[in-house]
């Protein structure tokens, strides 16, 4: 993978339980991190870079992912491991209580660190947290994520990929998928996407949040859901949970990724949000 910041930024490694952390901090101002899973610094980078100007950014690579490894390879990767991952790196930076902003398995993560040390954050903007545990049909999804991690470790990488678009409701065109999954790929993009099927995908969409905490916190939690994710199923997910804690949903532009797609809207959309609390 390559850098695509334009702003200067510090790079840092921390030591951690198993392993090291990867992290990055660029501008000034109050604290926002942006977290994914498996999603990692450089994915954030353009989104950072709108949002130093005013902020100190602070982006990751989660455990196990590019430039954080682990001693045991093996290891899976859990909401709360990676929230502790996250408290030991603010607590190394001394800079918070801190604005979350995660998206995907990255939400569950800020999901979990205001459940175990509210202390440190300020505000969670989940962005489509796949919380299939709050579904009514989550025994048949976690059968179909058992089959399509099967299918992806069975060697069928395009194949696992389709499975993943149609248990997602996301309708790709024809020949994406091999366009973009078939043939010579990155090697630092396959080890990581290798280990987000076989040691991170089961765990973060089997994790259960402890609702009344989540009700109960000073913190000011919102959920957040693309403009363009209407009947996707973190689209689904994220609705579920913004009901189970009495929230209304915040739209972002774009869908499950719209950070990356359009950070400038994305940017601007997460700035209004961010001044209105």
């Amino acid at each position: 993978m390559t850098d695509s910041s334009t702003i200067p930024f510090t790079s840092h490694i921390i030591e951690i339980p198993g392993g090291r952390l990867y992290y990055e901090v660029r501008g000034q101002g109050p604290l926002v991190a942006l977290l994914g899973a498996p999603m990692d610094a450089t994915s954030f980078a353009p989104l950072a870079d709108l949002l130093a100007s005013d902020h100190t950014v602070l982006t990751t690579d989660p455990r196990g992912i590019n430039r954080s490894p682990l001693n045991d390879p093996g290891q899976d990767s859990t909401p709360p491991l990676r929230a502790d991952d996250l408290s030991r790196l603010l607590t190394h930076l001394d800079a918070g209580p801190a604005t979350i902003v995660g998206s995907s398995g990255g939400a569950v993560t800020a999901l979990a660190l205001a459940q175990t040390h509210p202390e440190q954050v300020r505000t969670v903007i989940a962005h489509e947290p796949p919380l299939i545990e709050l579904l009514a049909d989550r025994e048949r999804l976690h059968a179909t994520t058992d089959d399509l991690i099967a299918t992806y470790l069975a060697g069928d990488v395009v194949g696992a990929w389709a499975k993943v678009m149609a248990q997602a409701n996301i309708i790709m065109p024809e020949g994406a998928l091999q366009m973009m999954f078939g043939g010579d790929r990155d090697p630092r993009q396959v080890a990581d996407e290798r280990r987000w099927f076989a040691h991170e995908l089961r765990a973060t969409t089997r994790w259960q949040p402890d609702l009344d905490v989540l009700r109960a916190t000073p913190i000011d939690i919102m959920v957040g859901i693309g403009d363009d994710s209407s009947r996707q199923l973190c689209d689904r997910t994220s609705r579920a949970l913004a009901t189970a804690l009495g929230l209304e949903p915040t739209l972002f532009p774009g869908d499950h990724t719209g950070f990356v797609e359009d950070p400038d809207r994305f940017a601007a959309r997460l700035r209004d949000v961010l001044h209105e609390r």
